[in-house]
């Protein structure tokens, strides 16, 4: 079960759809995590780009990480525009770097072929 006390990570995007990518940044956070707070952004619809609703996304997602049930939460969240902080607040904000090959993964290729 998710503890909302333990140390968590935020993982937030669209998903649209959640592909290989998207896990192997979700595996590397838990490494360095207890778990993950992945929050969805309920972008269905206010372009070609979001062709999916949140609960498909987040169907999706769990079947992707079934293996990790206990260790994420997913949220569904409004499309953000802007990530803010005060002072020093005791969290880092990091970007995490994955091979080339699965930078190249493309939501937008993997959108094309579910579509056709």
């Amino acid at each position: 079960m998710f503890n909302w006390k333990k140390k968590t990570a935020i993982y937030i995007g669209r998903f649209q759809p959640f592909h290989e990518g998207h896990k192997k940044i979700f595996l590397k956070t838990l490494k360095r995590n207890q778990q993950v707070c992945i929050l969805v952004m309920d972008s269905y619809n206010i372009n070609k780009k979001n062709p999916f609703k949140f609960n498909y996304v987040k169907k999706k997602i769990n079947n992707k990480l079934k293996k990790y049930l206990n260790q994420y939460v997913i949220i569904k969240i409004p499309v953000v525009s802007e990530v803010v902080y005060g002072r020093k607040v005791g969290y880092k904000i990091r970007k995490i770097k994955l091979a080339r090959n699965d930078e190249k993964i493309s939501a937008t290729n993997i959108r094309k072929k579910l579509l056709i």
